[in-house]
C-alpha cells in the first residue's frame, strides 16, 4: 500500500531534502554532459552547495540545500529546458510540487 503524502499539513512522507538531492544530482549530470551550460550564475550556486549535500543539508554558512533549489526554481527550470534535460525537468516538478 502506498503511504498518503501530507504536503499541506506536515510534509508526512515527502523527503524533500531528498528530492533536492536529485534535482543537484541531475544538475551535475548535466554539467558533465554539458559543460558550456554552466556558466557564472551556477557556479557561484553549486558553491554554495556542500560537497557532501546527500547527506548534510546545511553549509556552515546556513545555506540550506532545499531552499536554494525552491528559490531558484525558475532558473533551474530555465537551465534543464534551454538543455533539453528531461531527467532534469522530471526531478525539478517533483521537488516544486511536492516541497517548494
Amino acid at each position: 500500500m502506498e503511504e498518503l503524502k501530507d504536503r499541506y499539513l506536515t510534509f508526512s512522507n515527502i523527503d524533500c531534502y531528498g528530492n533536492a538531492s536529485l534535482v543537484l544530482d541531475a544538475m551535475n549530470e548535466l554539467f558533465k554532459l554539458k559543460p558550456e551550460s554552466k556558466n557564472e550564475l551556477w557556479i557561484r550556486f553549486m558553491n554554495k552547495i556542500p560537497q557532501n549535500y546527500k547527506e548534510v543539508f546545511k553549509k556552515d554558512e546556513g545555506h540550506d540545500t532545499l531552499y536554494l533549489v525552491c528559490a531558484n526554481v525558475f532558473y533551474i527550470s530555465d537551465l534543464f529546458e534551454e538543455n533539453d534535460f528531461e531527467k532534469g525537468i522530471e526531478v525539478l516538478d517533483q521537488v516544486e510540487l511536492e516541497c517548494c
